[in-house]
């Protein structure tokens, strides 16, 4: 028997006449008219998922800003002494290093000694693990946003707007945050939606459970796409400058990291709903 959520999707298996909709083997005559109740089940399951699995495109998007950390840490200090600098493309490492830190203390620490308090097994259920990811979205782009912000007050303060190779005189320490909190996120969000997809479908889905998380990520792009192409379109209109440009110190990167974490806070509030329906 069907289960009696989404009902309406039901009457797809119902056999109104069995001698037109049935073949003598008792196979569907016409698919497209009847279907089993493993298919309209099947579907059942998608259409559950899909909500939740749309909040993971934006923590995607966010994820997926590359180029903007290299232009930040390229146009800022990043001496640690007098001789030593961290080069531009290794502080994507501090989100290596985060995430496995964070995995380390979750599993090791926080998990048995939560088990040890209540005393039964503990730890983040699915859903709350997927919330958390994409608070540390948020915390991770509004770190983000603020240290641009006080970049480029003080590249105006220095007068270096014009200088494409200008170096502001703000330490790229400050930047470490945003990786932290991007990393811990990370922790949560691969493994944490592979997981609830591999839950909530059937065996005979497992294939589309183990692709979603792609999807996501490939979708994900196109949004980025669509959301740059839109703030060029409205930022540069009667001649303004465009917020995005080569020169992070001569743009408006700071407004555009806003409007990301704007939108990375929505997303939390619309998974929020989503996972309380």
């Amino acid at each position: 028997m069907p289960s009696q959520k989404l009902r309406f999707l039901n009457k797809a298996c119902i056999i109104r006449d069995a001698h037109e909709d049935l073949t003598p083997d008792g196979e569907t005559s016409n698919p497209w008219s009847l279907c089993t109740v493993e298919q309209v089940e099947e579907l059942k399951a998608l259409i559950k998922v899909i909500p939740i699995w749309s909040t993971e495109i934006m923590i995607s998007m966010t994820m997926n800003q590359t180029s903007i950390p290299v232009l930040q840490a390229n146009s800022m200090d990043r001496h640690i002494t007098l001789n030593l600098q961290i080069l531009v493309g290794s502080f994507s490492m501090f989100i290596i290093i985060s995430l496995i830190v964070w995995l380390a203390l979750y599993d090791r620490i926080m998990v048995p000694v939560e088990s040890k308090i209540r005393g039964k097994p503990s730890g983040l259920g699915l859903k709350a693990r997927m919330g958390t990811e994409l608070a540390f979205s948020v915390a991770a782009m509004a770190s983000w946003a603020t240290a641009e912000s006080l970049c480029r007050r003080i590249a105006i303060e220095q007068g270096i707007m014009g200088d494409l190779e200008a170096v502001v005189n703000m330490s790229a320490i400050w930047l470490l945050p945003q990786y932290i909190l991007s990393g811990f996120g990370e922790a949560f969000n691969a493994i944490g939606q592979n997981e609830f997809f591999y839950t909530e479908f059937p065996k005979t889905m497992s294939s589309i459970a183990a692709s979603l998380y792609r999807v996501g990520s490939s979708v994900s792009t196109l949004v980025a796409s669509f959301i740059l192409n839109a703030v060029d379109f409205v930022t540069t209109r009667e001649g303004k400058k465009r917020w995005v440009t080569s020169n992070i110190n001569d743009g408006h990167y700071d407004y555009y990291l806003w409007l990301l974490a704007g939108l990375s806070l929505d997303n939390l509030v619309y998974y929020i709903v989503c996972s309380k329906a």
